[in-house]
């Protein structure tokens, strides 16, 4: 579980939103992207500049797949059937 601060408005409202339709998220702060559940949205009254720390549980990386490799003596093969 991670607690990220953004200053960002709609980044505040679109995490909101996900948190009551219980869809993932995708945040990008900081040049950092964090996709996941989110737990909590609370503003931080007691900064001047107005500011919402998010709670996210991060999901499991996915698995990348891996690439189909062709052999050239399969492909020759199949070429003349």
């Amino acid at each position: 579980m991670q607690t990220v601060e953004t200053t960002d408005l709609k980044e505040a409202r679109r995490s909101r939103i996900a948190q009551f339709s219980g869809r993932s998220a995708t945040l990008s702060l900081g040049g950092k992207t964090v996709t996941g559940l989110v737990r909590a949205v609370r503003e931080d009254k007691a900064s001047a500049v107005p500011r919402w720390l998010i709670t996210i549980v991060a999901d499991k990386p996915k698995s990348s797949a891996k690439p189909l490799i062709i052999r050239p003596d399969a492909a020759a093969s199949q070429a003349r059937a």
